[in-house]
């Protein structure tokens, strides 16, 4: 079970940071092209293995729910933040949106053609992460898709690595260690990309995407 005070934090500095958010990351996409192309692969993958609906878990105030839309993806978004969820019906009034935990989505089994999860695990404790994992297998189709985003530890020796989130405790993970946790949850990795930080970036991380197919 989820650890549900962790859970209730992260939705309240959510809720209360809200706003601020989604100002500041509306347009984030424009200045990231590698970002764009890791999201262009995911909707062709998904596309390819018949397409379906697409939740986008931990979707914020909803412009890259929006963002796959735009590449002829049905997607729906979901986050824990209410309201976080207003504001992307605020703004994306044509598309739906809702309120709910990635540890019990109200999805049907194998509902969806793919799920994406851009830094939406990184509040999660590590020990809670796989039960995650088994949800998102859960949610996919046979052939579905799954485009996870992180931020990287430094090395093999550090799995998982606790980091000053501005909103709420974060946490980042070695690729190999988190794609071994995408294996033993039915989740084979398909291909990854790795961003080294740029001098302007506020964060001297390494940004990961990792693709993988549910069997």
């Amino acid at each position: 079970m989820p650890d549900q005070d962790s859970l209730t934090t992260t939705r309240d500095a959510y809720d209360a940071a809200a706003t601020t958010y989604a100002q500041m990351f509306r347009d984030s996409l424009r200045e990231s092209p590698l970002d764009r192309a890791a999201l262009g692969v995911f909707a062709e993958a998904v596309s390819a293995s018949g397409g379906g609906q697409v939740a986008d878990l931990g979707c914020g105030p909803g412009h890259i729910t929006a963002y796959l839309g735009e590449l002829g993806l049905s997607a729906f978004g979901v986050d824990a933040s209410p309201a976080m969820i207003e504001l992307a019906r605020q703004s994306y009034a044509d598309l739906r949106f809702d309120v709910g935990s990635m540890a019990a989505l109200d999805i049907a089994d194998g509902a969806l053609g793919g799920v994406l999860s851009r830094w939406s695990i990184i509040h999660t404790p590590p020990q809670e992460v796989p039960a995650i994992l088994a949800e998102f297998h859960r949610v996919l189709a046979p052939g579905g898709h799954l485009l996870i985003g992180f931020s990287a530890s430094e090395d093999a020796s550090c799995p998982t690595q606790v980091f000053d989130h501005a909103v709420a405790p974060a946490y980042r993970w070695w690729p190999d260690h988190l794609a071994g946790l995408l294996r033993t949850a039915g989740l084979a990795e398909v291909a990854r990309m790795v961003r080294e930080p740029q001098p302007t970036d506020r964060r001297q991380f390494r940004e990961v995407h990792l693709l993988a197919r549910k069997g």
